[in-house]
């Protein structure tokens, strides 16, 4: 697949780079179409490159101790992704999985340090999605251990409005496909209490559902259920 600069370029980490730098960069760059469900790499294997997302949507999951899948993190375009060398691993601590179709680009891992050298901005961006993470983790453990299920369900909603959203008509539309199966994994708890809150909320004109489509079509009424602030 040919990389297209100008739609690389488009993007904040890269729209500060000349051409012959982004060319450079791109030079040890391959692309690669991803067909929704097909996983980029998976948790365990062996962490030989590192990817950008350029158009799509990605789910990060984690198979616990226990046997327990949960979703730790949404990809979204612009994102790095699977840059294990810079947490220190030699392996990916998750699966990565097209939601929809996506076209990423990926290099080598061993390119890792010296693209960081001669490109600070990668760095920079990594250190910002290493912190983001850790703060999204922080929250969700403190989610889980302090909040009812309803109320760590509409956070997550929240989340997905914010980085996913796009507004039309009746509300805001989650931008890509997402099952109540997702949301249990983003939750911690299970598709049936996912299905049931989901279902309440329809009833209460928070939001829509349908197969793998979820708009959100009043915003403030669940923000104010998430912060406890309606029964």
């Amino acid at each position: 697949m040919k990389i297209d600069r100008a739609v690389v370029k488009s993007l904040p980490l890269f729209d500060r780079m000349s051409d012959e730098e982004l060319d450079r960069l791109l030079s040890y760059a391959t692309s690669r179409r991803v067909p929704q469900g097909e996983a980029v790499f998976e948790q365990g294997q062996p962490a030989i490159s590192f990817f950008l997302l350029l158009h799509g949507r990605l789910k990060v999951t984690q198979v616990t101790e226990d046997g327990q899948q949960i979703i730790v993190r949404v990809v979204h375009p612009g994102d790095l992704f699977g840059f294990a060398k810079a947490l220190q691993r030699t392996d990916y601590p998750g699966t990565a999985i097209a939601a929809a179709e996506s076209v990423t680009l990926c290099w080598p891992t061993d390119l890792w340090p010296n693209f960081v050298e001669h490109n600070p901005r990668l760095a920079v961006s990594a250190m910002q999605t290493i912190g983001q993470r850790l703060e999204e983790a922080h929250t969700r453990i403190r989610e889980m251990s302090t909040q009812e299920v309803e109320r760590r369900v509409a956070h997550a909603v929240l989340r997905l409005a914010r980085k996913a959203g796009r507004k039309e008509a009746g509300g805001i539309r989650i931008d890509f496909p997402i099952s109540r199966q997702d949301i249990a994994e983003m939750t911690g708890t299970t598709l049936h209490t996912v299905s049931r809150i989901l279902s309440a909320w329809e009833s209460r004109g928070f939001v829509e559902g349908g197969r793998q489509k979820l708009l959100v079509t009043d915003l403030e009424g669940l923000a104010e259920l998430a912060h406890g602030a309606r029964d």
